[in-house]
Parts: structure tokens; C-alpha cells; sequence
């Protein structure tokens, strides 16, 4: 079986040249075919060695993921449905600014954690990805864009591990994955650009803070133990306390001087006045006295119907941020983007629960374009 480079970082990458009897130099070279200019015919890379060139075609293969479908939003969104076998099928969604262009990758087909307000967690797991399924979303997606936009320069500025899965779940494939998009040969993205969002795998945050620090968002969703462990199972294991202590311990290591912390607003469940003050009261107890260490992101829900939940209206969105932002809080409010594809936060792979709906899209290979979101808000741009 030959090896697929998309799951080597550069390191993984200059060890499997060895093998080959080749020097890392030769490595690199290969590397920045692959990541910088999305080569996958080892024909083309026309400054690698000939005879390099014919042990690859023998060792090793690129191979990227089979695209089931595309859907274009009409706000620039763009959603893509990949294939990964066994009937599973991964999305990643591409989001375009003024100032950047932020990609959404998945981690896992479905997810184990099983919050209530997502529905890609109701589709259950079928299993990690591997390092190149992660990578090869970013791989696809820029040199797509590149092509589509018909543009030399990069497209994709920050990547954001908040599609399908919990990505400390799947940490070995991850981190390879991370180095990838970092490395100066590869994608050249800054740490501060690069997010993992996670529902709060403790020892797992503990390690990526030594292996490889980027961006952290926590999908906290809850001010007290009680409400959280029934919207985030996984706060049974690791409650609050614990996890806003790991949270702190992460800080000393992280790109960023603040950690952002997720929640969705479910209308008469977690988004009342008393739920506001008792963030702040949270906020307060754990600060380190090293100024703002946190920010919320308040990200209207996407209601889908096994949930049994609803949007907290746009109103009682803004009372609460400003409550938040009153005790000095830096808060914003996630603009929808997306939802009139299935693309916004939480709504993931949620229609391709059934398998049998993926072969359909196989069969289909459709492309739509639906009616505009509208926005919460009119300015809550992250940097």
C-alpha cells in the first residue's frame, strides 16, 4: 500500500524521504508542491530529481476527498459535502469576509459529545478522520478558490476546527494536521488564525498548550454545572471549574491573551438575566488578574426538530450581551451565515444522517444557490 502524503506534516514528511534515501531538503521541496501549489502528479513537480519522482509514483499517492455536493449560499458561503467511504460523509464550509476568508473543517464523521442544540451530534459517530482527511479539506478548498476566484494568492486566512466532531477527541490526527496548516512550506498560517474548538476535553487542552498552541474556543453554552451537564454531556466529566482552570493554564502557552468562549442562546433555557450575571459572576472568580482572559461569542441558535429547542429572540440576545459587555466583558454576536444551507454553527452533516441520503447526493452531485440570511447584528467581526 502506498502512502498518502496529505497525511504527513513536514516532519513526518522529511522522515518518510528517509526511507526513500532522500535528503529533507527534497522534503521540503515536495511539501510546498502539494500545500502551495495543490499538486498531486508527481509528473509536474518538475524541480524534484527523476529518480525521486519514480520511487514516489511507486510509494506513495496524494489523494484529496471525492466531492458529494456543493451549496452556495447567496451570502458567499460555501459548503462542501466530502465523501470519506462506508457511507460517511464530512462538510467543510468556507466563509468569506471583507478582511478574511475563514474555512470550518470537521475532525470526525459525527460526533460523540451529543450536545442538544447540534445536530450533527445527533447523527451520532462512525469515526475519527485521519490526518490527510483533515488536511485535505484545506487542500481542496484553497486551490478550488484559488481557481474559482482566479487568484495567485491565498484565499483561506484562518481555519476553524468547529465542523463535525470534537477535535481533542481525535488529538493524534489533529496536531500533524495543525503543523500543516502553521508550517511556513505548507499553508503559512500565524497561530492567532488557527482555532480549535472544543467542548472541553481537559487533559487533551493541557497537551495541545505543549504541542502545539493555537487559537482556543470552549463551547461552554451554561453558567452552572447543572444546566451544563444536560446541554454538554461531556461537563459531567469535566465540570466548569475544572475546565476554566484548564482554560487558564492554557493562556500561558497560547498565541492570543484571551480564550473565547462559545454560547448558544436557547431561548428561555440559558439566556435570561440571571443566567448573564452568573457568567460574569464566573468570569470574575477564575480571572488571573491579567486583565480581559476571556471573550464571549453569542451565537444565535440554528433550530433543527429533534432538538426540541428554540432561537432566543434577537432582543433578548442583546440584553444579554450587554450585560456582559457592561462588567467588561468583551462580547460579541455571531452573524448567521450559511443557514439557508445548512452550513451555520450547529447544523452540520445534520441532513445526511441517513446514509442512505448520502448515496442520494453521490447519484445527485447538485449544486444550489437559496434566498440571503439576515444578520443579528451589523458589526461583530473577530479578529
Amino acid at each position: 500500500m502506498t502512502a498518502n502524503l496529505l497525511d504527513f506534516d513536514l516532519d513526518g514528511l522529511a522522515a518518510f524521504c528517509d526511507q526513500l534515501g532522500e535528503k529533507r531538503f527534497r522534503a521540503t521541496q515536495l511539501f510546498r508542491w502539494i500545500h502551495q501549489r495543490g499538486e498531486s502528479n508527481f509528473d509536474q513537480m518538475t524541480d524534484l530529481a527523476k529518480s525521486l519522482r519514480e520511487k514516489l509514483k511507486v510509494h506513495a499517492h496524494v489523494a484529496g476527498l471525492s466531492v458529494l455536493s456543493r451549496h452556495d449560499s447567496a451570502d458567499g458561503t460555501i459548503k462542501w459535502l466530502f465523501n470519506v467511504g462506508d457511507g460517511n460523509a464530512v462538510e467543510a464550509v468556507f466563509i468569506p469576509e471583507d478582511d478574511r476568508g475563514t474555512l470550518c473543517i470537521s475532525s470526525q464523521a459525527g460526533c460523540a459529545v451529543g450536545c442538544r442544540f447540534c445536530s450533527t451530534g445527533h447523527q451520532g459517530f462512525s469515526r475519527n478522520l485521519s490526518t490527510g482527511e483533515i488536511v485535505a479539506q484545506l487542500w481542496f478548498a484553497e486551490h478550488f478558490l484559488r481557481r474559482h476566484l482566479n487568484t495567485p494568492d491565498r484565499v483561506i486566512s484562518n481555519v476553524v476546527m468547529m465542523g463535525m466532531g470534537e477535535p481533542l477527541q481525535n488529538y493524534s490526527a489533529l496536531v500533524p494536521a495543525l503543523k500543516t496548516m502553521l508550517d511556513d512550506h505548507g499553508y503559512g498560517l500565524s497561530r492567532r488564525r488557527v482555532t480549535v474548538s472544543t467542548s472541553g476535553v481537559v487533559p487533551m487542552m493541557q497537551r495541545l498548550s505543549q504541542d502545539c498552541p493555537v487559537a482556543l474556543a470552549v463551547s461552554l453554552h451554561a453558567p452552572n454545572d447543572p444546566l451544563r451537564d444536560n446541554l454538554v454531556p461531556l461537563n459531567r466529566k469535566y465540570p466548569i471549574a475544572e475546565l476554566l482552570d484548564a482554560c487558564n493554564q492554557y493562556l500561558e502557552f497560547a498565541p492570543r491573551d484571551f480564550i473565547t468562549f462559545e454560547y448558544c442562546m436557547l431561548d428561555g433555557v440559558n439566556d435570561t438575566p440571571e443566567h448573564a450575571q452568573q457568567l460574569v459572576k464566573l468570569v470574575r472568580q477564575h480571572a488571573t488578574g491579567k486583565g480581559v482572559w476571556c471573550k464571549f461569542n453569542l451565537i444565535p441558535f440554528n433550530p433543527f426538530p429533534a432538538s426540541g429547542l428554540l432561537r432566543s429572540p434577537a432582543p433578548q440576545v442583546q440584553a444579554f450581551a450587554k450585560i456582559l459587555l457592561d462588567a467588561g466583558i468583551v462580547t460579541t454576536v455571531r452573524k448567521t451565515r450559511g443557514d439557508d444551507i445548512d452550513a451555520a454553527c450547529g447544523q452540520l452533516a445534520g441532513d445526511v444522517r441517513d446514509r442512505t441520503r448520502v448515496n442520494e447526493r453521490i447519484a445527485q452531485q447538485r449544486t444550489i444557490v437559496l434566498k440571503p440570511v439576515t444578520d443579528l447584528t451589523a458589526n461583530n467581526k473577530e479578529a
